[in-house]
């Protein structure tokens, strides 16, 4: 018997147990466990696994959905209150943030954001956004893209993973990346 997502019971069941055992799985050891062993904690084959989720990034993408999605809805409903830079800055902060939650998802981040789950299209849209109005507000320079966004995003991420007292420092390390993406008076 189908749902109205066009999946059967049985099918949805074992997606949200893999969801479930892979969140537990990389809250605790990180993006890089063995997925056999996510399938084993969730209770199903390896191939049932890579028939729902057929890449680790698409496994990712996935159990960051929920997160990605607040993370962009949060930043739509401040829009109002900030300034563009302030905007983009508080952005970029929440989602180096949600970036670290699991050791080594900042490797992917790039791949992951790109697997089209809800939360990996709001993330993309907002950013894109942001940098757009910030660009057009010229406190942002006008050459940077949004690859060179989750590219510096990475690497704050990547530091926050290989030094827990980064964490405490994501806001410095967001206001360096900030002072290189910033317009600069033209001589």
């Amino acid at each position: 018997m189908a749902n109205e997502s066009g999946l059967r019971v049985d099918a949805r069941e074992n997606r949200e147990r893999i969801l479930a055992a892979a969140e537990q799985a990389f809250l605790e050891r990180g993006a890089g466990v063995p997925l056999e062993d996510v399938a084993k904690r969730a209770g199903v084959g390896i191939g049932t696994l890579y028939r729902r989720f057929p890449t680790r990034e698409a496994l990712l993408a996935a159990t960051s959905n929920a997160r990605f999605l607040a993370l962009a809805e949060a930043s739509r409903a401040r829009e109002g209150e900030l300034n563009p830079q302030r905007a983009f800055r508080a952005f970029l902060e929440e989602l180096v943030l949600n970036t670290s939650i699991y050791q080594s998802l900042a490797a992917s981040l790039g791949t992951v954001l790109q697997c089209g789950t809800p939360g990996c299209n709001a993330i993309t849209d907002e950013c894109k956004h942001l940098l757009l109005r910030g660009q057009q507000a010229a406190v942002i320079r006008n050459d940077i893209t949004f690859d060179d966004v989750i590219c510096v995003v990475t690497a704050i991420s990547l530091a926050v993973e290989q030094d827990a007292s980064s964490q405490r420092r994501v806001g410095h390390l967001v206001d360096i990346l900030f002072e290189g993406i910033a317009s600069r008076p033209s001589a």
